[in-house]
């Protein structure tokens, strides 16, 4: 396996750090500071302007969709080992992937329109979303039922003639507070009485659908993520055309695990961003912070924690690598051993690592000066979204089993 960085990544990564360097990171403040301006307004779920104004500088530069692989209709798409260095800058700040139309749950659902959707439901969601136009939000996790096993999915997707008709409630639909939410990606029940991998179906359902209900945006340790936002909604009687399913009845699992692969990797090379950043900052305040007569940076247990740092992200890189290689080249169920142990460690190990940088920066760490805490937040979400860390263990500890114990012990 060879990661070295091709001549191609190398440009662009070169252009997607000049990018940040003039256009992200000054910006930090303004972003946060146009969010409180239209919440004080009554209104905090509006697109900012500053990301608007971002987002035809990325395109000019050649910094869109590079997110996608092997697809005509982006076929600026890079494979995962190619996308992985860029998607770990992007990470950097939690917001600018979308400026790059690189962001969840967009760039899942644009995968997934763009593996099992038909051309016309590829030429009326994927194009616009491919162009920016419009947002787009998953519906699969539930309230009432335990949704890290997705055969738990109580939600009923019932024919009638034409049409279909979705009566559930679902939460923690990521982006629905949008205003540009166009498309959910609704998952649910048809056949209660198939397989257990065969009982559930995908179906796309226009956000403007009668009997769509937003209930409530759901705060994620006290901050609600707007404009993107993290919502609750019912679907009552809710009926689409029944050639809005995905890839056809009985295929939603697939689809599940199909999609979510991708998602699971990317979250991981965003948490390395995020921990880079976090180390930055750690060493920026250990250089500058006197206490007890010399600068943190010379007092042994911080060094102990920047050196460790180091360790810990250098070693969680090595294994996103790995299985981004691993997808490109054998498939993303092939890697599944691979995609898993890295969603296990690049969440908690970003977490240590923050941690240790809100530490150095002591009250100003948990405060909204830096954006350490914010960070935070969005790592530990990171242990439970795309199935929590248990769910991971198991399905790597029965591989790992399966892989040392005789067909007739298993």
């Amino acid at each position: 396996m060879h990661f070295d960085y091709s001549p191609k990544v190398q440009q662009l990564r070169a252009r997607l750090i000049e990018f940040f360097d003039a256009h992200i990171t000054p910006n930090e403040r303004r972003f946060l500071d146009e969010v409180a301006a239209n919440r004080a307004a009554g209104n905090a779920w509006q697109p900012t302007r500053l990301i608007e104004e971002l987002k035809p500088l990325a395109r000019a530069a050649g910094l869109w969709n590079l997110f996608l692989p092997q697809s005509a209709r982006a076929p600026e798409g890079l494979s995962n080992l190619e996308y992985a260095p860029l998607c770990e800058i992007m990470g950097r700040t939690y917001w600018a992937p979308e400026v790059f139309n690189c962001s969840a749950p967009d760039t899942g659902n644009m995968e997934t329109l763009e593996r099992y959707g038909t051309e016309a439901q590829k030429d009326r969601w994927l194009e616009p979303l491919l162009r920016g136009e419009i947002r787009s939000a998953f519906l699969m996790t539930e309230p009432e039922v335990a949704s890290s096993d997705a055969t738990n999915i109580q939600c009923r997707i019932e024919r009638d003639g034409d049409d279909y008709v979705i009566n559930g409630r679902k939460w923690w639909s990521s982006g629905a507070g949008d205003p540009r939410c166009q498309l959910y990606i609704v998952m649910g029940k048809t056949d209660p009485e198939a397989g257990r991998h065969e009982q559930q179906s995908m179906v796309l359902v226009p956000a403007n659908t009668p009997g769509v209900t937003v209930l409530r945006a759901l705060p994620v340790f006290g901050y609600d993520d707007a404009p993107h936002g993290h919502m609750e909604i019912e679907l009552k009687n809710v009926r689409v055309p029944a050639a809005n399913v995905l890839l056809g009845e009985g295929r939603g699992f697939e689809i599940a695990q199909g999609r979510l692969g991708p998602g699971r990797i990317h979250h991981c090379m965003r948490s390395i961003g995020a921990a880079e950043r976090a180390l930055e900052l750690m060493c920026q305040r250990a250089a500058s912070r006197v206490a007890f007569g010399k600068p943190l940076s010379r007092q042994t247990v911080t060094q102990e924690r920047i050196a460790e740092s180091r360790c810990l992200i250098e070693q969680a890189r090595l294994l996103t690598l790995k299985a981004a290689y691993m997808m490109d080249t054998v498939g993303n169920k092939a890697a599944q051993a691979e995609i898993a142990m890295i969603k296990i460690v690049a969440p908690s190990m970003a977490l240590k690592v923050l941690d240790w940088a809100i530490q150095v920066h002591g009250g100003a760490g948990v405060s909204d000066d830096t954006p350490l805490a914010m960070m935070w937040a969005h790592q530990r979400t990171l242990r439970l979204a795309d199935g929590p860390d248990e769910v991971h263990r198991n399905a790597l500890a029965k591989l790992e089993v399966a892989r040392h114990t005789p067909l007739n012990l298993r």
